[in-house]
């Protein structure tokens, strides 16, 4: 599946990646879906998270070969 945006948000800590994730899902249609790449330990359970409390689906979570956290969401 082709994400409809991505965003490399490596390096950035705790609330970065939400913030910036937060601020591009705004610019989304519903239904689009947005790619994450992070390193922050905490990104898995704060996506889970962020997506339980605004109503958004976590598609994936996963860590990829590089050993960064993959956060897929589409956007409700």
């Amino acid at each position: 599946m082709q994400p409809d945006q991505q965003l490399d948000l490596s390096g950035l800590n705790c609330p970065l990646p939400i913030l910036r994730s937060k601020k591009a899902l705004a610019t989304m249609d519903s239904g689009q879906v947005l790619s994450v790449l992070a390193t922050d330990p905490g990104a898995p359970k704060d996506f889970e998270a962020f997506c339980r409390q605004t109503g958004n689906t976590l598609l994936e979570s996963s860590v990829t070969a590089e050993g960064k956290f993959l956060l897929v969401v589409r956007r409700k």
